[in-house]
């Protein structure tokens, strides 16, 4: 049984609001927080799980700032001189902890040099290839205009909903068959190789 006094304030994150990123970083910080302390491996494969964990923590980036970016090629933030990747004195490295505490991974663009609008742009140009049509529409094909309740087409945001839904169905429906049909043409073997 658990009470909670007056003070108790409970509020909800939603996805993709403005303080979602903050709070699930809030939450995995503290879950994982003092993580050595709740469980003692009590076996031979519990404990030699828990060394190879140790040991993969030991070279895994903690921070921005640690010297284990340089395995992969990545220079850390505010470099000195003598960094040697794993020689990383971050609370993160230690056995009581195991976790992850400082951010793991750099944003995108710092590895990769996309931004996410190229990264769009790339599964974009991934589907339309899938799918077997053009990335690009002719210009002066649309006409833009705002949508009143008198225009004859107008539907209310209840049928507009309906439509997007069946709209995205219909994409899923040919980006599922395009899939198919390229495995099954992967599948075929070239015809020089069949069997009599």
């Amino acid at each position: 049984m658990a009470r909670f006094g007056a003070k108790f304030d409970a509020q909800g994150v939603l996805a993709n609001s403005r303080d979602s990123a903050r709070c699930i970083g809030y939450l995995t910080k503290y879950l994982v927080k003092d993580i050595g302390t709740c469980h003692v491996p009590d076996t031979g494969d519990l404990r030699e799980h828990v060394q190879r964990l140790v040991g993969a923590l030991h070279y895994e980036p903690c921070s921005p700032t640690c010297a284990n970016w340089l395995r992969y090629g990545i220079t850390p933030k505010n470099p000195r001189k003598g960094l040697v990747p794993g020689a990383c004195k971050g609370k993160a490295h230690r056995p009581e902890h195991l976790d992850y505490a400082g951010r793991r991974v750099l944003v995108s663009r710092k590895w990769s040099g996309k931004t996410l609008a190229d990264h769009r742009g790339d599964r974009k140009q991934w589907l339309m290839d899938t799918l077997g049509l053009s990335a690009t529409e002719p210009t002066g094909r649309y006409r833009w205009e705002q949508v009143t309740p008198n225009d004859t087409d107008y539907l209310s945001p209840s049928k507009r909903l309906i439509q997007v839904i069946a709209e995205r169905m219909r994409w899923k429906h040919a980006l599922d068959e395009a899939r198919r049909r390229a495995q099954e043409h992967d599948a075929d073997p070239p015809a020089g190789r069949r069997a009599a």
